[in-house]
């Protein structure tokens, strides 16, 4: 077994030598990797910090030269992650540890993006106490807050540097006992708005022996969902819960990014797509609202999650929106509509219940719809049985007609 220790080795070296200790002590082979840019290595790296820069188009010269820290660690990263990438792709890298603060944190975490699902990325951080989503991104990545600031050996950083080494010992030299299945795989998006609709289909689809990944939809959701649709993990998508797209389009705090509801399409997989959800854009504490929605509908959902109704005319972009990625799906596709609410909060006597947006969302739909995209109109609540088993039901056919 072989763990990546990522680092720069010109300013922790110290750090990260007894890390690799700790690792190869317990039988783990070390491939390290010196993402340092300014001085010399404490010690030999198998992956060197010139060839680091070389994976990134660069050298260590000119970034030396040029005195941007920025463009130093982003150069690093890229490089960083070319290299676990061929490492892993040679079957030679079993997990990827990493410590630092901010630059060697980006740089390190960079890197374990690249890899797949599954992998263990383990990192030490003084970051880890704050807004790690920067760090973390969509990807199953450990951060372990340091407590200390990483400069030098102490009682505190040592027990802190053995835990996280020995905790990746753990990772690499244990197999999970992880049962896999020859089940189609169908991603599912929920919000908490949708549960009731998400359950249901779910329901249906395994009882007709699929296998069901359900997603949250809070941006990071949205986001793994794609990554894992890009990386063919999954078969099929039931994306029940579209809320991502109008937080990317209004400025609410759970976008997925623009690339949302596209991964599906490109790959040419069966997808059964709604409009969950699409009532909403999402905020944190009410206090936080910025201030140009302070007048607008708000509805406190808990004490850190503030909602807000769309307009109109945000639905109306919302539904061009939708319609125009789904008309570029190289495969089976199909839209449905619930016509009585896309939410728990929209059903009829609710807070956000307000059938002209509704209906200026469905009706983009029906006008910017490709032919190509199947769409289907139902007098239900998206969280009724027969809605979301229709949802279901369709994307059985798909799947049974590839």
């Amino acid at each position: 077994m072989t763990v990546a220790l990522v680092g720069t080795l010109d300013t922790k070296g110290e750090e990260f030598a007894f890390a690799r200790d700790v690792l190869t002590d317990h039988g783990v082979d070390v491939h390290v990797v010196d993402v340092g840019v300014m001085g010399d290595p404490a010690f030999e790296p198998d992956t060197t910090n010139a060839d680091v820069a070389d994976y990134a188009g660069t050298t260590i010269e000119s970034l030396r030269e040029s005195g941007d820290r920025g463009e130093s660690m982003d150069a690093m990263g890229r490089g960083a992650a070319r290299v676990v990438e061929e490492l892993h792709d040679e079957g030679v890298l079993d997990g990827v540890l990493g410590l630092g603060g901010s630059g060697n944190t980006s740089v390190v975490t960079t890197a374990m993006r690249a890899l797949p699902y599954g992998v263990p990325k383990l990192v030490v951080s003084t970051m880890a106490s704050g807004d790690t989503r920067p760090y973390v991104g969509a990807r199953d990545i450990t951060m372990i807050y340091s407590v200390a600031d990483i400069e030098g050996l102490n009682q505190l950083s040592r027990r802190i540097i053995s835990n996280a080494a020995l905790a990746m010992v753990g990772m690499v030299t244990n197999e999970a006992d992880v049962e896999v299945t020859d089940s189609p795989t169908v991603a599912v998006t929920m919000f908490g708005v949708t549960t009731p609709c998400v359950k249901a289909a779910r329901a249906w689809l395994e009882d007709r022996g699929y296998e069901c990944i359900v997603f949250h939809a809070t941006g990071t959701g949205g986001e793994a969902m794609e990554n894992l649709v890009e990386q063919g993990v999954v078969d099929a998508v039931l994306d029940a819960t579209t809320t991502e797209l109008a937080d990317e389009l209004v400025g609410g705090v759970l976008s997925a990014g623009p690339d949302r509801l596209e991964a599906a399409g490109e790959r040419g997989i069966p997808q059964v797509v709604s409009v969950g959800a699409l009532d909403m854009v999402n905020f944190g504490p009410k206090e936080d609202v910025p201030e140009e929605f302070r007048d607008r509908h708000l509805h406190v959902h808990n004490p850190t999650v503030t909602l807000m109704r769309t307009t109109p005319e945000e639905n109306a972009e919302l539904g061009r929106i939708l319609a125009e990625k789904l008309g570029d799906a190289a495969g089976p596709t199909a839209l449905f509509l619930p016509l009585r609410s896309v939410s728990m909060l929209d059903a009829e006597g609710e807070d956000f219940d307000h059938p002209e947006a509704d209906e200026a969302l469905f009706e983009a739909i029906r006008e910017n719809l490709s032919e190509s995209v199947e769409l289907v109109e139902l007098d239900a609540d998206i969280n009724d049985d027969e809605f979301a088993e229709a949802m279901a039901e369709k994307l059985h056919e798909f799947v049974e007609a590839t």
